[in-house]
């Protein structure tokens, strides 16, 4: 299995979200809407961090709010969005993002695993009974183009274990302070 390297363009695929809408009534004031990755990546600079999935353990006690908590570093460094993609659907991941106080990371779903697919980071976690899901890796996107990608480890179906060593905020701070 191999994956994108640094230089190539992130996949073209359409993510389902849902975003807030107030002509919406009732209790759930939110429609879908289509974000192409052109909407996500042009001309814009963008960390994106992908997790195996949303409230698993270290997901939800390190992965994603260490990128939460260091947002605004993120920002001053020049970077537009720093993004949380997950195999995961909109609902789950605006729950989660609620669970977990995720306020200014946006939480990109992608539930039918395309984008990861594409990316090359598509696993099978049937061991745990997840079925397919993203492995842990995080990337610095310029204009759409991978200008740095932070693999995690041991890249295979079914790992035994979940690394967790070189996709975290700091990692991703330090080598965009240079």
């Amino acid at each position: 299995m191999s994956h994108l390297n640094e230089g190539a363009h992130v996949p073209d695929v359409v993510f389902k979200t849902r975003v807030r809408d107030e002509k919406v009534e009732g209790d759930n004031p939110y429609r879908w809407q289509d974000r192409t990755t052109a909407d996500i990546f042009a001309g814009k600079k963008i960390v994106l961090f992908s997790l195996p999935g949303a409230f698993t353990p270290t997901c939800s006690s390190v992965h994603a709010p260490g990128y939460e908590a260091f947002y605004d570093d993120f920002k001053k460094l020049g970077v537009d969005e720093v993004i949380c993609l997950s195999v995961n659907d909109a609902f789950v991941m605006f729950k989660w993002a609620k669970d977990l106080k995720i306020e200014k990371v946006f939480m990109l779903p992608d539930g039918n695993g395309d984008f990861t697919e594409k990316m090359g980071m598509l696993v099978k976690k049937n061991n745990l009974g997840f079925g397919d899901r993203s492995w842990r890796y995080s990337m610095f996107v310029e204009d759409g183009t991978i200008k740095k990608l932070f693999v995690e480890p041991g890249f295979m179906d079914d790992c035994p274990t979940d690394p967790f060593e070189v996709s975290d905020a700091q990692t991703m701070l330090n080598y965009l302070k240079g």
